[in-house]
């Protein structure tokens, strides 16, 4: 389902007939985390099932490319001194957000697909080239 920025892949089944399978939650969790302070955080798994979802609707093998999973309050902090598009309160330091690309699949695309869930936040950075996708309130914003 993923690839990394470190050249770091995962590819598990984390959900089967209604339950979750920890071992593979787990492992995702590991490689959603903050790499930049290597702090972990149990992510929301309801951002995992939105994110699999438009993913399913894009009918695409690819995986996502992973941008920004979890981010610890010192990473938030430094990339909100960098950019004013860094939300203080941002979802990603809870674990319920992420930000992701597809090399097959445009911004606007992959927002649609995301959209269609009805499920959360949904933002487009067509600039970067990236989706951030989240599971709080439903919402989008961007280009």
């Amino acid at each position: 389902m993923f690839s990394g920025r470190t050249g770091e892949k995962i590819d598990t089944v984390y959900w089967i007939d209604g339950e979750y399978i920890a071992d593979a939650v787990q492992e995702i969790n590991h490689f959603m985390r903050d790499w930049r302070t290597d702090s972990v955080i149990k992510m929301d798994l309801r951002n995992l099932d939105i994110m699999a979802a438009a993913h399913s609707l894009m009918d695409v093998h690819e995986p996502y490319m992973l941008l920004s999973g979890y981010r610890s309050p010192q990473t938030n902090a430094m990339l909100r001194a960098r950019s004013s598009g860094v939300a203080k309160n941002s979802l990603h330091m809870k674990g319920q957000a992420a930000d992701l690309r597809l090399q097959s699949r445009s911004v606007n695309q992959m927002a649609r697909a995301a959209s269609a869930c009805h499920s959360g936040g949904v933002g487009r950075y067509s600039g970067s080239n990236f989706v951030h996708m989240d599971c709080g309130p439903v919402r989008s914003w961007g280009r």
